[in-house]
């Protein structure tokens, strides 16, 4: 694959993520992350079903495993030691799987990160073998310090979880992605197409989100147009954009040949 995300040393084509919840069912989940073009979903294992309650609709019925990668998430977790078993309980379910979303919070009402416990259960789970994916704030020295303990993606907030407000400060996003030699992923805030795109044209590696397509009125035909923003943003950070100033007088068309205008003469 030509330009490649690779997170723990597996390569994607797609760099949107897409998590799982808020949709109205399975079937509705289902089309929105095939319009996505996602190759990787994250799941909310504290409140969504994929084996551990049997005799309910499972999420691995609607997106098989063998088609996409599970990123299981600690949504809802507050502490340390509740993002770790949960993470736990999710390997035993996934038979074994090790990529995870770490994410623990401060309160549940701005749902920002609590940067304390989020270090310590990175750390305990590197330890257990887990490759951590970790929401964090956009804090250059926090990502510094969640990669050096090993965290195999830093994933700061743009603006906090399903607010839509976009990305605030990409100038702390920018500083992450200049010392970053992980993959550095926009996690949170993104409530429209054009939120991905900035995200990408600062060098955001990818951009995961799921309000902003579960919230919309068409979930579907927001999926489909995330793609192509995640797509067009990277492709314009490849290009290269032009400089930005506040007025030229250099002209768009070619002027080698032509004839020029008589000047007026001086009196």
């Amino acid at each position: 694959m030509k330009d490649a995300l690779v997170i723990a040393g597996k390569a994607y084509s797609s760099r949107l993520l897409v998590g799982t919840g808020k949709y109205k069912d399975f079937a509705e989940t289902r089309a929105a992350v095939e319009a996505s073009g996602a190759q990787i979903v994250t799941v909310a294992i504290r409140r969504t079903n994929i084996g551990q309650n049997a005799n309910e609709p499972s999420l691995l019925d609607a997106l098989p495993p063998s088609k996409f990668t599970y990123l299981p998430n600690t949504a809802g977790c507050y502490n340390a030691a509740d993002a770790v078993r949960t993470l736990r309980l999710a390997r035993e379910l996934l038979d074994g799987h090790s990529l995870v979303k770490l994410e623990v919070l401060g309160d549940a009402h701005t749902l920002f990160p609590n940067m304390p416990e989020t270090l310590k259960a990175a750390e305990q789970l590197v330890k257990e073998g887990f490759q951590v994916m970790v929401y964090c704030s956009d804090d250059p020295i926090q990502a510094q310090m969640l990669e050096s303990i090993g965290c195999v993606a830093v994933m700061p907030l743009a603006s906090l979880i399903g607010s839509g407000m976009g990305i605030l400060n990409p100038w702390n996003l920018r500083l992450i992605i200049e010392k970053a030699k992980v993959p550095v992923l926009v996690d949170a805030g993104v409530g429209t197409a054009s939120d991905a795109a900035v995200a990408m044209e600062l060098g955001c590696d990818g951009v995961l989100m799921n309000t902003a397509i579960a919230a919309a009125k068409d979930p579907v035909l927001m999926a489909q147009a995330m793609r192509k923003a995640v797509e067009a943003g990277r492709e314009a950070f490849l290009a290269g954009r032009m400089p930005k100033k506040l007025y030229s007088a250099a002209p768009s068309s070619p002027t080698e040949g032509r004839i020029s205008p008589s000047q007026p003469k001086a009196a």
